[in-house]
């Protein structure tokens, strides 16, 4: 049994915020992207939540249909330039989708409260905003319920009942990942221009954590439009040379 003591020395134990983020994501017709502000390998999965959490993107709203492209504790404020820097690490095509197609990925767990349940919201604009966006069906959703995923340490039942009672820290390490994928309706097109790229949608994918929400934001591109693109710009180089 433990003691009185180490109980309420246990007890101190400080109930921290936690995180999920988008990993990485592609489209059903190629391509592949990542979300604004992620940096990669450089940032540890397993270790102290000051270290696994600063590329993680954090929202002001738990309403997944609100204006922004959230901030990170490691770079700030998520901006469009950021564009730039995501498709240097994940390639040069953006997810590509067809049209009634959909895009999947990976979502990092990275602490006890950035699990799911997750959704996604379209952007045309390319601009963050989302209020106006249009909600993405979810076809394969992550673990978790209200946000939370007990840590792989916490699954035990008597583990839960430590975290229930305030003695175990609530928001451990996880370091897991998770499948998603949302379909995009059909007739979708997209108008933005980030980072010298055209008929761009952002898509913000989050969870609705009261201690976040957490997630990420990433830019696709549709399909055909994207090709139609390329090519009208190449004729147009072609015809001014």
């Amino acid at each position: 049994m433990l003691s009185k003591a180490f109980i309420l020395a246990l007890a101190v134990v400080p109930f921290v915020s936690a995180h999920g983020k988008v990993a990485v994501v592609t489209g059903d017709a190629g391509g592949n992207g990542t979300a604004l502000g992620i940096k990669g390998g450089i940032v540890p999965g397993p270790g102290p939540n000051s270290k696994t959490e600063v590329d993680t993107t954090v929202f002001g709203s738990t309403k997944i249909k609100t204006n922004g492209l959230g901030r990170t504790t490691g770079s700030g404020k998520n901006k469009v330039a950021m564009l730039s820097a995501a498709m240097a690490q994940s390639g040069s095509t953006l997810p590509q989708v067809s049209d009634g197609g959909s895009i999947s990925g990976v979502f990092h767990i990275v602490t006890t409260d950035g699990a799911g349940p997750i959704q996604a919201v379209l952007d045309p604009t390319g601009t963050g905003a989302f209020s106006k966006g249009v909600l993405l069906d979810t076809v394969t959703q992550i673990a978790g319920k209200n946000g939370n995923i007990a840590a792989p340490k916490q699954r035990s039942l008597w583990a839960r009942a430590l975290v229930s009672a305030g003695i175990m820290k609530r928001a451990a390490n996880v370091n897991e990942d998770f499948p998603m994928k949302f379909s995009v309706p059909a007739g979708t097109t997209c108008n933005g221009t980030i980072a010298g790229q055209s008929n761009v949608c952002l898509v913000k994918i989050a969870n609705s954590n009261k201690a976040g929400p957490f997630g990420g934001v990433v830019a696709i591109q549709m399909a055909g439009a994207a090709a139609t693109t390329g090519k009208a710009a190449s004729c147009a180089r072609a015809f001014t040379a």
